[in-house]
């Protein structure tokens, strides 16, 4: 059985926003809901009532209410949510009008910006009659090419109270990328800017505009925020326009288009490593009763709470916090490198700004380790109450980081879930303990199995994320895919009328938690058995003199082979020595099947943006198979290093 790591006090128990709506829901249907794992199989088990519930314990704001909470859930996908209710999801967003901050911009260079509630709900209304007289109006695509900034976010929200169709990328993605994800969704506006900055280096973006400009023929305009310097030049850029002479700076009255609960909101992409980025089309209404369950329930945000993800617009977990902005929090947006100039950086805004929630990444937490960061004897953590973490699986060695060097008293809550539903399948409570190395739970409306090669449900083995039962944020639909040939495809062909993930994770019967071992398109096969690649990530992280490594497979001699990629730390050699050092701990603590057929030295390790390893491209190349959209990669010429290496292999 997994250690025990922390247990919530009584306080912060009786205090937390879920009590309160077991409390309420014990009262409305007359039932005896003690814990987290009697309420959620009673949101499983009870779905209507459970939505139903949910939408008045996050008062979602609506002009028209609903006839019925869901329709035949057996149509799977499909499914209709919310019947005859109308609503517009930048109003949700935009209930508070007052003085207090609403967002905070922190930077490299430690510059702070604040806007107020009301300057943002007066900057929303400006930008969108601006739109509106552009003749941008409901189901238009309107797009960002931007870093994460208030403007990305203030776009966002004029974008959907017309009902027009947001979708955004980060400025770190390369010209490339951004054509292959934005053609095909026929955008008529793009956000972008000048520029942006990072690890202490300054960008310019206007080459990568009029590249983009010539070839997404769409578009009508290009609205360009001077982010970096106040005095643009924009004349060799086709229909191009400064953002402060496009706002209509009169106009500060805010109409917000009423829509159907199933009203496109979001466009998101997926990575595209492998092929062409899929459009994935969601709902307003199931994306915002989604994030705010998760906001109000799982996260326990309050109002005046403060909270930061390190993210970009690239990454759902933008999408995700921007949410929050509907219970009245400070967000704090950071710009830059969390790691330049130092691991300082984030730690030192956390105590300036009395951040309550700080989300991060598993890559993240492991840097802050191999640099012997100690968070919690240089600065002051007191206000910090949650660690939010996602993106990829945390080893045991991560989870106990963060009680040992960050803060003993503290909400790890570490979870996982999609860019498909925009949010959570497995995620955390602040009413149960948090055991090392695992997940808390299911997310509540989340029937989550793991099911074996034969569609079985397992339990303490591994098994493939299956989520039995429809939930709001589902998909729509993909973008130009008819009769829903490939959306059907993608999740529901491998185990029919349910729904399959990707990934590779395992239910303990003890604990109820829950463990990631990656993605189960890249699980590891040899001689028959399946290791997840997260298995062998969580044993080479206590190699001190490996900074970092990627597993792939490959078919050697007739059999499929484990090869390892590892990066040394800073002015080390992979010797002999190490080699059998990792091999003999990958036998020890996993099993002798864990141990690599090849263990190779490499400059680096391909990511995305998003801070995922890219198993999938170094796979194919190890494997004579094509690789696409290089610009998706934080650093795509290292691909180049792996090709010459593979015909060594």
């Amino acid at each position: 059985m997994p250690n025990k790591l922390w247990t919530p006090s009584k306080k912060r128990i009786n205090e937390a926003n879920i009590t309160k709506f077991i409390e309420g829901i014990n009262n409305y249907h007359q039932l005896d809901i003690k814990n987290y794992n009697q309420l959620h199989k009673w949101s499983i088990d009870n779905i209507s009532l459970f939505w139903d519930a949910i939408w008045q314990f996050v008062d979602i704001r609506s002009s028209q209410g609903y006839t019925k909470v869901v329709d035949d859930i057996s149509q799977f996908p499909g499914t209709k949510w919310f019947i005859n209710s109308k609503l517009n999801f930048a109003e949700n967003l935009l209930r508070f009008k007052d003085d207090k901050i609403a967002l905070i911009l922190r930077n490299e260079n430690y510059d702070r910006t604040t806007i107020t509630y009301k300057e943002l709900y007066d900057a929303v209304a400006k930008l969108s009659n601006s739109l509106r007289q552009l003749g941008v109006k409901s189901g238009d695509r309107v797009v960002a090419y931007l870093p994460n900034i208030p403007e990305t976010i203030i776009a966002m929200l004029a974008t959907t109270s017309i009902g027009a169709i947001w979708s955004s990328c980060g400025s770190e993605l390369g010209s490339n990328a951004i054509v292959d994800r934005f053609n095909q969704i026929e955008p008529i506006v793009l956000f972008t800017s000048d520029g942006y900055q990072y690890k202490g280096k300054i960008f310019d973006q206007l080459p990568k505009i009029r590249q983009i400009s010539n070839k997404i023929q769409s578009l009508k305009k290009i609205i360009v925020i001077p982010y970096l310097n106040n005095n643009l030049e924009l004349k060799s850029i086709p229909n191009a326009v400064d953002y402060n002479d496009f706002i209509n700076k009169s106009n500060s009255n805010l109409s917000f288009e009423s829509l159907p609960f199933d009203h496109p909101v979001y466009i998101m992409f997926s990575s595209g490593t492998t092929g062409k980025p899929k459009c994935i089309v969601q709902s307003s209404g199931g994306i915002l009763i989604n994030h705010l369950k998760e906001h109000f329930l799982h996260t326990n945000l309050k109002i005046g709470d403060s909270i930061t993800y390190i993210t970009t617009p690239s990454w759902m977990m933008w999408n995700w916090i921007t949410s929050a902005l509907s219970l009245g929090v400070k967000i704090i947006l950071y710009d830059g490198n969390p790691l330049y100039p130092n691991w300082k950086i984030m730690w030192q805004m956390i105590q300036d700004e009395n951040v309550n929630v700080f989300g991060c990444s598993a890559p993240y937490l492991n840097s802050l380790i191999h640099m012997n960061a100690n968070p919690s004897v240089t600065f002051d953590l007191s206000s910090l109450h949650q660690l939010s973490q996602t993106g990829s699986p945390l080893s045991v060695e991560g989870f106990n980081y963060v009680y040992t060097k960050i803060k003993q008293d503290i909400h790890l809550n570490s979870v996982s879930g999609g860019t498909e539903i925009n949010g959570l399948f497995v995620a955390g409570t602040p009413i149960q303990s948090v055991h090392s190395g695992e997940l808390q739970g299911p997310a509540l409306g989340m029937k989550i199995k793991a099911y074996d090669e034969h569609g079985n449900s397992v339990v303490n083995k591994p098994g493939e994320l299956i989520c039995e039962i429809p939930i709001p944020s589902m998909p729509l639909y993909f973008w130009n895919d008819p009769n829903d040939k490939e959306y059907k495809k993608t999740y529901f062909t491998k185990y029919p009328k349910v729904w399959c993930h990707g990934d590779w994770i395992k239910i303990s019967d003890d604990t109820g938690g829950i463990t990631f071992f990656g993605r189960s398109d890249f699980i590891l096969n040899p001689s028959g058995v399946r290791i997840g690649p997260a298995e062998i990530y969580a044993v080479i992280e206590q190699v001190k003199e490996i900074s970092d490594s990627l597993v792939v497979s490959k078919n050697i001699k007739g059999n499929e082979q484990i090869i390892l990629f590892v990066k040394l730390n800073l002015g080390l050699k992979l010797t002999d020595i190490i080699i059998q050092k990792i091999k003999q701990l990958l036998k020890e603590q996993a099993s002798p099947r864990h141990v690599p057929y090849l263990i190779l030295e490499v400059p680096d390790i391909p990511y995305t943006f998003n801070m995922k390893k890219v198993e999938s491209a170094v796979s194919n190349i190890i494997n004579g198979k094509p690789i696409t959209n290089r610009d998706a990669l934080i650093n795509p010429k290292l691909l180049d290093f792996f090709q010459i290496l593979s015909k060594t292999i």
